[in-house]
């Protein structure tokens, strides 16, 4: 596997020197992603009730109509007809064929109806007329149930992270295993408040892929930090650079291959797709600097000690067979 080394097998760079500088830049981006969200929900909360992020209908409640075309539809030039009759904030993207077309907006409760001919009305021509195939109505009841679902979702994530690597590691591993992922899960949620781009199911869905990636890349350096303590005399500011040295490749190479897949999906997948595509990428590379610059310094800064390194005892065994 030398080959695939992007970095020689015995590098030594010394990550662990720069330690309080990658956690003060770290922080740094945590409270800004933070105040950027606490901003929107002061600003918008009493304005419009937007709130933290520009949320999509599948948390605010809406119409979705779904149209059928005689001939293949033009995505832009719907868009821009909805909008010369006053439906702002429309989103219009095909699904299926060319001919069809998904037209999501917000309306009131119990407009569906007369929302869906209206939608008719402004993109209809006769040159190409089009019929109303679906229109559904999503109460903003179901909207708050899908955000508070989501929001328990990620709280059952990182508390089922919590629980195996304090069993696989020490408190201290989970500890800083958490933070690490909570700072790329904050980042990425704060990109969608400062950029206001649109926050559906598909983003969340992202975030929590997000969080998967991160604490495995996280979990990876770890396991080489408690090998390396038992086959190194080292101190453990040593153990932890030998380690991320020694992973660094396999972290970059991972990374860079699934940076390529979410930047395809990013580039081809379409509209629906999109804001998963880039909250994945975002986390990607966020993912891949944490694992290097903040997972381990904050086992440091956690102030491991030589027993908090020491395998378990119910794991000598298995680690002595190991080749």
């Amino acid at each position: 596997m030398k080959p695939f080394n992007l970095f020689p097998y015995g590098s030594n760079i010394h990550f662990m020197r720069l330690r309080w500088v990658s956690l003060t830049i770290a922080a740094l981006l945590m409270f800004v992603s933070l105040g950027a969200m606490v901003f929107n929900t002061v600003r918008d909360g009493h304005i419009n009730g937007a709130g933290t992020f520009n949320y999509a209908l599948d948390f605010t409640g809406g119409t979705v109509t779904e149209l059928h075309f005689a001939k293949p539809a033009n995505v832009d030039d719907v868009r821009e007809r909805l909008s010369a009759h006053g439906f702002r904030g429309a989103q219009a993207q095909n699904y299926g064929s060319s001919n069809d077309i998904l037209v999501r907006l917000q309306a009131a409760p119990g407009a569906a109806a007369r929302t869906a001919d209206d939608v008719l009305n402004a993109v209809s021509t006769p040159a190409n007329p089009a019929k109303v195939t679906k229109s559904d109505f999503v109460g903003p009841q179901v909207g708050k149930e899908l955000a508070l679902n989501g929001f328990y979702a990620l709280c059952f994530v990182m508390i089922g992270f919590l629980i195996y690597i304090s069993f696989r590691f020490e408190l201290k591993f989970a500890i800083a295993a958490i933070i690490a992922t909570l700072h790329d899960v904050i980042i990425v949620c704060g990109w969608f408040a400062i950029s206001g781009h649109e926050f559906n199911l598909n983003v969340l869905a992202g975030v929590l892929a997000v969080m998967g990636f991160s604490i495995n890349d996280t979990i990876v350096v770890f396991d080489r930090v408690r090998e390396n303590f038992r086959g190194m005399r080292a101190t453990p500011e040593e153990v932890m650079n030998a380690s991320v040295n020694q992973t660094l490749s396999r972290t970059i190479i991972t990374s860079f291959v699934a940076f390529l897949s979410m930047l395809a999906l990013y580039l081809f997948g379409g509209e629906s797709l999109r804001g998963l595509a880039e909250a994945q990428i975002i986390g990607v590379v966020i993912g891949t600097l944490s694992s290097i610059f903040v997972a381990c310094p904050l086992l440091l800064w956690l102030n491991v000690t030589k027993q908090d390194l020491m395998p378990k005892a119910k794991d000598e065994a298995a680690l002595a067979r190991r080749p």
